[in-house]
């Protein structure tokens, strides 16, 4: 009888662990299916930037996508296969093409509707043009953790074609001084480079213009001559607040509120002009933003005093009406800023019929901030005219007016291509390619 009793158990947990484990599959499958269906129900179908493509073919369901993605339920497992289920939410970690056993995975660009252009940059980080190198948000890396691990490994790649040099040349000259071009100063005083740092604002780039206390990293990184940082979670504040201490200890020297006006290319250098002098060097590393200026929405009275294209203080906007324009996080956090101010009253004009592309918790704020009436949507229009103390909107035809003090505009920046283009570094629109 007891031997029976053992035959029994062990025949119920053999059917038990697989059935419990067709449950949970089903469970998540069910789940993952409900998140593409509202996805697609809402137009929220593009992602923003750098994100997974999954060949189907390839894809033994393993799951380890899912699993290891920092995000969380970004991918899903549907049919046995991974899948995006909820693409706009993706920002471009890259854990899931490391984690994939089969080599399922590519991290590409755009989509086969939207297109993204990008400069043509090599494996070793080098363009087209021999000894210019491309790091971080101008490739397309705009992830922080990504750009500074790009801004190392450039320079890493850098150092092995340099031979020994004149002293007057500088070995690199690295433009810009956010977290690429930080990464890369640090890197190459390391590796005793001569080397030659400007930024045409103050250290930490871009990340100066994001409104006040802005979540700006949710996984730890690497930083040359600091080590590991493992704090998950930094925000804007206290990521320059980092850069100042790592800039001061290591004693690297960064040019700031210099601006890059000219960079020609010579027979064995590079001749770099900027707005307080002239200098020659081996090797350039643009580490600049992609946004090299503001896009405008070329309206009449754009250029009046109460239209601005970022946001630094939102106390300074108490109690008035202000209009926000675009509907990406820029604008969205920029909204939420203003709004969290008393007496601010905020309205968001964005062309599309929803915010497609902006992360979850920001959508989760934004619409937070609507149902307590904070903040004012106003989908499907455009601003046709700026005037001192209102707005004019078209929406779906018909004007509409709005009493307004302030107007911000987030509608994104535009690629500087004129300055590629100049120095001869090739373009590429990516529809959802490597």
């Amino acid at each position: 009888m007891f031997e029976n009793l053992i035959y029994l158990t062990t025949i119920i947990i053999t059917i038990s662990i697989p059935l419990w484990y067709i449950i949970r599959n089903s469970r998540q499958e069910d789940k993952s299916r409900q998140e593409l269906a509202d996805a697609l129900q809402k137009g929220l179908t593009e992602p923003a930037s750098l994100h997974p493509k999954i060949d189907p073919s390839r894809c033994i369901g393993s799951g380890a996508c899912v699993k290891v993605c920092p995000e969380g339920d970004i991918l899903g497992l549907i049919s046995g296969v991974g899948k995006l289920v909820t693409p706009t939410k993706c920002i471009g970690h890259g854990a899931c093409q490391q984690a994939c056993p089969v080599d399922a995975i590519d991290l590409v660009f755009g989509t086969e509707k939207r297109g993204i252009e990008i400069p043509f940059v090599k494996e070793t980080f080098e363009t087209n043009i021999d000894g210019l190198f491309i790091a971080g948000e101008l490739g397309g890396m705009g992830l922080i953790r990504n750009a500074i691990t790009q801004g190392t490994e450039a320079i890493d790649y850098i150092s092995q074609t340099l031979q020994k040099t004149d002293s007057k040349i500088f070995d690199v000259a690295i433009i810009g001084a956010g977290p690429a071009g930080i990464a890369a100063t640090l890197q190459a005083k390391k590796l005793k480079l001569n080397y030659l740092c400007i930024e045409q604002d103050d250290v930490g780039g871009a990340i100066l213009s994001y409104p006040r206390q802005k979540l700006v990293m949710t996984q730890p990184m690497v930083i040359p001559f600091h080590g590991k940082f493992d704090q998950k979670e930094i925000r804007k504040e206290q990521l320059i607040a980092l850069w100042q201490h790592i800039i001061r200890k290591s004693g690297i020297s960064i040019h700031t509120f210099e601006k890059l006006e000219q960079l020609e290319q010579q027979k064995d250098h590079f001749q770099i002009k900027t707005s307080k002098g002239e200098y020659q060097t081996r090797r350039v590393l643009l580490a600049i933003g992609r946004r090299g200026t503001p896009r405008k929405l070329n309206v009449p009275g754009e250029r009046s005093q109460k239209v601005a294209y970022k946001l630094i203080d939102p106390e300074q906007y108490r109690n008035k009406a202000i209009l926000v324009v675009g509907g990406g996080d820029s604008a969205v956090e920029t909204a939420i800023s203003l709004a969290e101010q008393p007496g601010t009253e905020v309205t968001i004009s964005y062309r599309r019929n929803t915010f497609s592309r902006i992360k979850a918790d920001n959508r989760r704020r934004i619409e937070h901030a609507e149902r307590d009436g904070r903040v004012t949507f106003c989908f499907n229009s455009t601003v046709s005219e700026i005037h001192p103390s209102n707005v004019n909107l078209t929406r779906d035809g018909k004007g509409i007016q709005l009493m307004n003090d302030y107007v911000f505009i987030c509608a994104g920046g535009e690629l500087p291509t004129a300055l590629l283009q100049k120095v001869g570094i090739k373009i590429e629109k990516k529809f959802g390619e490597k």
